[in-house]
Order: C-alpha cells, then sequence, then structure tokens
C-alpha cells in the first residue's frame, strides 16, 4: 500500500520514449549562476589570469616578428638573445598560470558539485515513500553520481577554458588586425564554416547525451535490483540466466551504439575543424608569400601570422569543444534540476511547534487520503517501466474515507480487518509518511501538520513485519536510533528485546554483521534487534505494523515477550494479527473499505455480532487452539545459535 494501488503501476510496461527526446528546459542555464556566487573571487582571479594569458598568446607572435625582422636579417644578436628571453619568460608564466588556472578551476568546479550533490541528497530525502516506491534506485543513483560528475567535468573545462579562449581570440584578432587588415579578413571569412558544424553536430550529440545518461541509468538500476540479496534470491529461483543476460545485453547494445554515435560525430567534428584549419593556413601562406615576393610584406609578419593563425583557430577549436561542454552541462544540470524540482508532499511548516513529552494521545477526525499519482510524486525518466502520462496524471482511488478515533494515551489500539483495506495508511499517516487530503491527525492533540518533523520522529517509532537492516554491524543498525547510547545502554536493549543471548554468543558480538537488508538474520532475530532498535531509542508512541506476521511460533514467542516489554506505558497502535494481541488491546478499531465500521474491546465486539465477529471466526478464532502452547513456548527463551542456522557469522 505504500505506493499505491499495485495493478496501476504494473499497465504501462514499455519506457516513456519523450524522456529521451526531451529538450533542455529554458532557464536552465541561469538557475546554474546562483551555485557560482559563494566563489566570485577565485572566479575573478580566474579571468585576469585569463587575461594575462591571452595578452601572453598575442605578444609571443609579436616578438617572433620583431626576432625575425629587427634581429634575424639585420644580424643584431642581442636583440635576438634578449626577445628569445622574452619569449621563454612568458613561456614559463603561461606555464604556471596554466596550472594554477586549473588549480582555481578544479576547486571551483568540485564545490560547486558538492554543494549541488548535498542540496539534492537532503532533497530527495524529504520526498514521500510514493516518490521511492515509483523511482528505481538506480536511476535515482545515477542523477547524483553519472550526472553530477558529467557537470562537473564540463564546468572543470568551462571555467578554464572559456575566459583564456575568449580572451585570446579577441587579442590575436586585434594583431593581426594591426599587422594586415587583408590577411586577416581572409582568415575570418573562414570563421563561420567552424561555427556551422558546431551547431549542426552538437544538437545530435545533445540528444545523443541525454539518451546515454537515460540507458546508463537503467542499466544501474538493474544491476542494483539484480546484486541485491533479494533479487539474486528471486533470480535463482524464478529467473532464467539466459533470459536476464539478454536483457543486459540489449541495454548494454544501446550503450555501446550511442557512445559509437558519439565517438564518429565527435571525430568528424574534429576533422572538419582540423580541414578547415588547414586550408585558411594554406590561403594565408599563399597569400602572405605573394605580398612578400612583391615586397610589401615582411618575412617575420608572415612568421607571426602563422603563429597568430594557429592560436586563432586554436581558441575556436577550443570555444567549439566548450560549446558541447557547455551542452553536457545543461543536460547533466537539467536532469539534476528536474529531481530538485519535485516539490515534497509532507515538508514542516514555518513555526511547526515540537511535541510535548509524555505519552499523548492519537486521534483521527474524518480523515479522507488517496495516494498520489505518479505525476505528483515521480518523473519518468526516473521508472524504467513508465506510464502513460495520461495515466500518470490521473487522480488516485480513494484509500480512507472520513475515518473517525481516539486511541488513548498509554493504551493499546488494535487494528484489525481484511488486506488492503486500509490499516497500513492509518500507521503512515501517524508517523506523517504521507499528509492526509481531508481531515485531520492529530497527537497528543496537535495537528501533525503543525509539529516540527524532528519531535515527531523522536515521538513515535515503528517496526514493520520485514525490519529493514543496513550492511553494518549489529551495533551500528542499533546505533541508528540513537547515536550517542552507551554500551550498557545498548546491552539492555538487547536484553529487553530477548535476543542478547544469542548476540553474545557469536564471535564479534555486538560487531557482527547482518548483511545486505539483514539477510544473516532469521526472520525472528531480525524483529527481535529491530524491537532493540525501538526500545534504544524509546519513543513515546509505538507504531507496529504485523510486527509478528510469517514468524514460527518459536520466534514469535520471543518476539511477544519483547513486545511486552516495548509496549509498556507507551501508546500503541499496532495492526493484529494474532489472537495474542487482539486479546492484549484496550480498543479494537474494524477497518473496512477505509473506514472505521465498529470499535470496542474484545468482548464487545464479539456480543455485537458485527463485522469483527465475522473476522474472528475466519481469522482469528482457529488460533484459540495454539493458544496455551504458544504461552508454553514463551516460558524459556529459546538456544539461538549459529548452529540454529540463525545467523551465519561463524562462516
Amino acid at each position: 500500500m505504500l505506493g499505491g494501488p499495485g495493478p496501476v503501476m504494473m499497465r504501462g510496461m514499455g519506457g516513456d520514449p519523450s524522456v529521451i527526446r526531451q529538450k533542455i528546459r529554458p532557464g536552465t542555464a541561469r538557475r546554474i549562476l546562483p551555485y557560482t556566487r559563494p566563489y566570485r573571487g577565485a572566479i575573478a582571479v580566474l579571468l585576469l589570469l585569463g587575461m594575462c594569458e591571452a595578452a601572453s598568446t598575442a605578444a609571443t607572435p609579436l616578438l617572433l616578428k620583431v626576432t625575425i625582422d629587427d634581429g634575424v636579417l639585420k644580424n643584431d644578436v642581442d636583440l635576438v638573445v634578449w626577445l628569445a628571453a622574452a619569449v621563454a619568460g612568458l613561456a614559463v608564466f603561461d606555464a604556471l598560470s596554466g596550472i594554477f588556472q586549473r588549480f582555481l578551476s578544479a576547486r571551483i568546479g568540485e564545490r560547486l558539485i558538492f554543494d549541488l550533490r548535498t542540496k539534492v541528497f537532503t532533497h530527495v530525502q524529504r520526498q514521500p515513500i510514493a516518490f521511492f516506491t515509483r523511482a528505481q534506485t538506480g536511476a535515482l543513483v545515477s542523477r547524483l553520481n553519472t550526472d553530477v560528475i558529467e557537470a562537473q567535468q564540463a564546468m572543470s573545462s568551462l571555467l578554464t577554458m572559456v575566459a583564456s579562449s575568449a580572451l585570446s581570440l579577441v587579442l590575436v584578432l586585434v594583431t593581426m588586425f594591426y599587422l594586415s587588415w587583408l590577411v586577416t579578413l581572409v582568415a575570418i571569412v573562414l570563421i563561420p564554416c567552424f561555427i556551422f558544424p558546431t551547431r549542426l553536430i552538437g544538437r545530435r550529440l545533445q540528444r545523443y547525451t541525454r539518451e546515454a545518461m537515460q540507458l546508463n541509468a537503467e542499466m544501474s538500476s538493474m544491476m542494483n535490483e539484480r546484486f541485491n540479496v533479494a533479487g539474486a534470491i528471486l533470480v535463482k529461483l524464478y529467473g532464467d540466466p539466459e533470459r536476464e543476460s539478454r536483457r543486459f545485453q540489449d541495454r548494454a547494445a544501446r550503450v555501446r551504439d550511442i557512445n559509437v554515435k558519439t565517438a564518429v560525430y565527435g571525430r568528424v567534428l574534429f576533422v572538419a575543424m582540423t580541414m578547415l584549419a588547414s586550408l585558411a593556413t594554406a590561403a594565408v601562406y599563399g597569400i602572405g608569400g605573394s605580398l612578400i615576393i612583391d615586397g610589401r610584406f615582411q618575412l617575420g609578419t608572415l612568421a607571426a601570422f602563422a603563429v597568430l593563425l594557429n592560436r586563432l583557430y586554436g581558441p575556436i577549436n577550443q570555444l567549439s569543444t566548450v560549446q558541447l561542454s557547455v551542452l553536457t552541462a545543461l543536460v547533466s544540470f537539467d536532469r539534476v534540476f528536474e529531481v530538485l524540482d519535485l516539490r515534497p508532499l509532507v515538508a514542516e511548516r514555518p513555526g511547526a511547534a515540537a511535541l510535548p513529552a509524555g505519552a499523548p494521545s492519537i486521534e483521527f477526525e474524518q480523515v479522507a487520503f488517496r495516494y498520489p499519482t505518479a505525476e505528483e510524486v515521480s518523473l519518468a525518466s526516473l521508472e524504467s517501466v513508465a506510464l502513460p502520462s495520461s495515466e500518470r496524471s490521473g487522480a488516485g482511488a480513494a484509500v480512507l474515507d472520513g475515518v473517525t478515533f481516539h486511541a488513548p494515551a498509554g493504551k493499546l489500539t488494535a487494528l484489525v480487518g481484511h488486506s488492503g483495506a486500509g490499516k497500513s495508511t492509518i500507521t503512515h499517516l501517524v508517523t506523517r509518511l504521507y499528509d492526509p487530503v481531508g481531515g485531520v491527525v492529530r497527537v497528543g492533540g496537535a495537528d501533525l501538520r503543525e509539529v516540527t518533523l524532528r519531535s515527531l520522529r523522536e515521538t513515535v517509532g515503528v517496526v514493520t513485519q520485514d525490519a529493514h537492516m543496513f550492511h553494518d554491524t549489529i551495533r551500528g543498525n542499533l546505533l541508528y536510533a540513537r547515536p550517542e547510547a552507551s554500551e550498557e545502554e545498548l546491552v539492555q536493549a538487547c536484553r529487553s528485546a530477548q535476543i542478547w543471548e544469542l548476540i553474545s554468543s557469536l564471535p564479534h558480538g555486538l560487531d557482527t554483521v547482518v548483511g545486505d537488508r539483514g539477510y544473516r538474520l532469521s526472520g525472528g532475530e531480525k524483529q527481535r534487534v529491530a524491537l532493540a532498535r525501538l526500545l534504544l531509542k524509546a519513543p513515546s508512541v509505538v507504531v507496529l505494523d504485523e510486527a509478528t506476521a510469517h514468524l514460527d511460533s518459536e520466534s514469535e514467542a520471543a518476539v511477544q515477550r519483547a513486545l511486552h516489554t516495548a509496549l509498556q506505558g507507551r501508546t500503541s497502535l499496532v495492526i493484529a494479527h494474532r489472537l495474542s494481541t487482539i486479546r492484549e488491546a484496550d480498543r479494537i478499531l474494524v477497518i473496512d473499505g477505509g473506514a472505521v465500521r465498529e470499535q470496542g474491546s474484545h468482548e464487545e465486539l464479539l456480543a455485537a455480532g458485527g463485522l469483527y465477529s465475522e473476522l474472528y471466526l475466519t481469522q482469528f478464532a482457529g488460533q484459540e487452539d495454539g493458544a496455551a502452547g504458544l504461552a508454553a513456548d514463551a516460558v524459556p527463551l529459546p538456544a539461538d545459535g549459529p548452529a540454529a542456522g540463525h545467523v551465519d557469522a561463524a562462516r
């Protein structure tokens, strides 16, 4: 239920072709500028160095002219030596300036990308759960890695080349006009020939760049899904290795073909530029040589023109490359800004107040809710299996309608009902994973939309039926709930959760690595570690979303004893599927069709003979006979250990 009705998600089995054809949105370049403001001083120094380098670029050919005409041809050795020393000095200056420019540009580029990357990460964390149920992990990671790296590389080259290349181009043209306007005009006539292929090929390369980024993200998503433990198990149980290889080969082949096209077009551009530069050089040599024969041109001037010509078309080539870098950067930034433009559906309001301490009550007042549509929470480019645009924007079906109830402070309230009735959705609203579309959810009398998210996280603790563990040690997973907890508090939480005997028997104890998603722990062990994490956090409100579902009787006995400790003195909202939980509940809410149909105690609801009575007969009555046996199992602590196959740390 986290992402809305499941069948709708599967209707569109083709990727959205508009993602690849998508053009850069207007204003993307303008949005990059604010990120450069903190580095204006460094950029100013970079521009100053670029101006100096440009001046050196124009001055060297003039020194060469004077060396030939006034030194070599007039046999002035002293002048030749001094001018040669000046040229060498400019070369040393250019080298040192180039190194420092590269340092500054890299520093600015890396810091700019650091700012952007951290902003995207923080923004993504604020997205609703529906976003994560739709977006592929690999595609999302690609935005923060591949796209950001592409943008960083492009920005570094831009900051290095743009200032010096543009200024060099201007100064070289001024110097050429100074030496000979006629030869300069011949060289200038060919400049449009450089610009046309760059624009033509640049647009095509822009489209290929976006398509390659999208395909790489799809490959990354496929690898993420197949290489995690759950995905690997599913592939081994149901998958066909040859079919999996063909699917991956298909994506990899498309990336290969795109990269080949990109390389070919890039080479065509380079060859065209080189050929045009050669033709221009030949024209200048021909005209300049004729003018020298006629006595209207000096040899040193022609030599200076030869150098200046290389320094004219060099910046033009660099600026042409800059154009491609700009296009690459714009595509990358555009894809990152797509994510930043997603509006978080759950946000903290200005002036929000903290929830007071203590065990607060929970209150729903005419709450209505529907899960958000794909268009509201996700991007087609983050979903390799995307719905058509008409379905992405369609309104979601109502999940809750007019839900009203009061869960008393410090008491246990159980939610029962058929699968899909809306029980999990109610718990998601209590934890503010979503906001209702109508009505009010209150904790401790405060509208959750008016309280700080931090205080809500500190007040409410949750254990789901499939508790997630990071690929870390048991200690690391426990401390995630409360980083400042002491060793004694860790041990006490584990004892209360009925898991310390197992942990202490392991070779590395709390420093045992649980594996990806906790797969080195059995289901019951993982649930007890999750309960220890809950106890360490010590929340005032406890939400249990079928925390003992799918456990064997032995594991459930240990978990139930841990739950007894976890729920004492706390306001508890529990999705119940076990008779023992229902009997302990102070209040039972019967959820059906997104509404509260009945509420009361176990005995009251049975006596009423309504929907709860039917549920009891179909779901819970069969547990009556096993209740005594379950209670007997709960007396001794099971002798868990590696020998029972629970934790494979002894491998």
